[in-house]
């Protein structure tokens, strides 16, 4: 054997120890074993030089899934995430309930629509999710994923790596032609039982396995409590709902304290409590539960047509500003003190001290040290941030108001892309020219701005996919995945097919687990085809191993590029994988073994 791949090998180790340990970020870890790897190709033509290493980050797939955030912003921007997550996932009162509900569908759509942009999709879905039914997103992140890659293996289209092993199947096909082709549901019979064993694995054990890292619970004493008026606006969709129904109850950092309906005054309000239009709804809650509050479809600042900014509402954000001594409005109502006309800008809320402040925002008289949420133009921030009125001013982070109004246009965008991926071969366009023509839409119709779109791309998270593609071409290269493959063929074979059929699935999931499953696939095929004309059998069984294998890494966030767009929101760390994923790789494994001869003689 020569040095190349003894010194990948220990690369590899040393890659998967650091990401084991928690002892550098995904990205920073991989980068570093791709840079390494790439400064060997001075001394060895088999390492990856560094024009080979950055073509990995010109990768289809890899552009495809940051085409992919973009749609998943003009969706946020728009509402139409909510809109989803109310009519698909509901809210669900135990995490049990929280998984059905959310697996279910996620499998379904990725047996016909591959599954890296169904994650994209409900990523910011179940965040926003997580965030409304306080479930925790790293007990669901993992689960999204698994589910997805567990739906993909249902059909030929429901993943890449199926459709990489179709292509070498047409390819041998041509000098072979007792190799055939799959058609559209060939792998089903063994897909669907591994899908249903997989998904049942993760509703029993999921709960168990996964750690709880939620944001710690808001108990109402937070330094910074404002108080806040929303105006039920006529054509809301709440309206004759009850408090429950709305899902103003059990909110993340708040609560409703009262209710204004005209001259009377609501207190205690219980879950049943019906909302009617016109209601000023009075809550106390931290001002990221309030930004989350103002983007609620049918809720708005009761001042807003009094004290009206001269934007677009989409174009307005959040500010907080600290009252000075120097202010002139103190002492004054914020409506006596004509705050509007002065700052050009609307109070939303005010803190005062941890002191409950009963009247109407537009009666609070205001006070040296008050602390104001605001609705301002983008550019209040910098003109007044060095202003004497003001202790502090500073912009809240994510708080324009959501473009309620092209929600539904989001969506269809949306469900076009859904149903051009599901006939991308058809159409001849691929699914990146497809994500690329939606996201173009969705700033046509102003869904989603430049800025937007660009914010939303998860840098961190593209670049630990390239450079996880660059080190599987590493190992490729320099002989490495060979050289495992050819040991432990020879070793099976006088066994007879069923145990090189184990083999072949065992030794398709090592490639799958520290390269990737499309390198995988390409790795294990020849393999497997010399293992089955050796012994001769047929190959269909071989084959369907593969592309089972092949998409059925679990156990490392580096087996499948969906694995690392859940790492970062689900706050994972590199054991959570293995945790939970390699007793999910053993069963699959098992249950793919007995089913295969069963569905494919050999």
């Amino acid at each position: 054997m020569s040095w190349e791949p003894l010194v990948a090998l220990a690369l590899l180790v040393a890659i998967l120890y650091i990401l084991g340990r928690n002892l550098a970020p995904p990205d920073v870890t991989l980068v570093g074993g791709l840079t390494a790897l790439m400064s060997l190709s001075a001394f060895s033509g088999r390492f990856p030089t560094p024009r080979e290493a950055a073509l990995a980050f010109g990768n289809e797939g890899l552009l495809t899934v940051g085409v992919l955030f973009v749609i998943a912003a003009g969706l946020t921007e728009t509402g139409g995430i909510a809109l989803l997550t109310e009519r698909l996932l509901g809210r669900p009162a135990t995490l049990l309930r929280a998984l059905v509900r959310m697996i279910v569908p996620v499998a379904v759509t990725s047996a016909f629509i591959n599954n890296t942009p169904v994650v994209a999709m409900f990523v910011p879905v179940i965040g926003e999710w997580c965030k409304k039914t306080r479930q925790s997103p790293s007990k669901l992140f993992i689960p999204l994923s698994y589910a997805a890659i567990l739906g993909g293996v249902c059909t030929l289209i429901g993943t890449s790596t199926n459709l990489v092993v179709q292509g070498m199947l047409i390819e041998a096909n041509k000098t072979d032609p007792s190799i055939r082709p799959f058609g559209m549901f060939t792998i089903t019979p063994l897909g669907l039982p591994v899908a249903l064993a997989g998904l049942a694995y993760l509703v029993v054990l999921a709960p168990r396995l996964l750690p709880d890292r939620r944001q710690p619970a808001w108990n109402g004493d937070e330094t910074r409590q404002y108080t806040a008026e929303l105006l039920v606006r006529r054509n809301s969709p709440i309206v004759g709902k009850t408090v429950e129904d709305a899902g103003l109850r059990h909110l993340p950092g708040a609560y409703l304290m009262a209710i204004q309906r005209g001259a009377e005054s609501l207190a205690g309000i219980g879950p049943g409590q019906r909302l009617l239009a016109e209601d000023r709804l009075v809550f106390v809650g931290i001002v990221d539960s309030l930004v989350e509050l103002q983007n609620v479809r049918g809720l708005s600042p009761p001042l807003e047509h009094t004290y009206r900014v001269n934007d677009r509402r989409e174009d307005r954000c959040l500010t907080e500003v600290v009252v000075s001594p120097r202010c002139p409005l103190v002492g004054k109502s914020i409506r006596e003190g004509q705050f509007r006309n002065r700052y050009d800008a609307v109070v939303l809320a005010v803190h005062r001290h941890g002191e409950r402040i009963q009247e109407k925002i537009g009666d609070i008289v205001l006070k040296v040290g008050d602390t104001l949420l605001l609705q301002t133009r983008p550019w209040f921030h910098r003109k007044h941030r060095n202003n004497g009125d003001f202790f502090l001013s500073s912009a809240v982070p994510g708080s324009r108001p959501v473009r309620h109004d092209r929600a539904w246009i989001a969506l269809a965008i949306f469900a076009a892309l859904v149903v051009a991926a599901a006939f991308e071969g058809s159409l001849g366009l691929s699914l990146l020219n497809i994500g690329l023509l939606a996201a173009a839409l969705m700033g046509l119709t102003r869904c989603c701005s430049a800025e937007q779109a660009r914010r939303s791309i998860d840098w961190s998270t593209l670049i630990a996919i390239g450079a996880a593609i660059g080190i599987g071409r590493a190992i490729e290269s320099t002989g490495l995945a060979a050289i495992a493959a050819a040991t432990l063929v020879d070793a099976l074979r006088p066994a007879g097919p069923w145990a090189v059929l184990a083999g072949i699935y065992l030794l398709t999931l090592v490639f799958t687990e520290i390269v990737t499953n499309n390198a995988a696939a390409a790795l294990a095929f020849p393999i497997a085809l010399a293992a089955a004309r050796g012994m001769g059998v047929d190959f269909v069984p071989f084959a369907a191993t593969v592309m089972v294998a092949a998409s059925s890494g679990f156990a490392t966030p580096l087996g499948y590029q969906t694995h690392m767009m859940v790492y970062g929101p689900g706050g994972y760390r590199f054991g959570d994988f293995v945790r939970i994923g390699l007793p999910l790789d053993l069963l699959l494994m098992i249950v793919t073994v007995l089913v295969t001869p069963l569905v494919f003689p050999f």
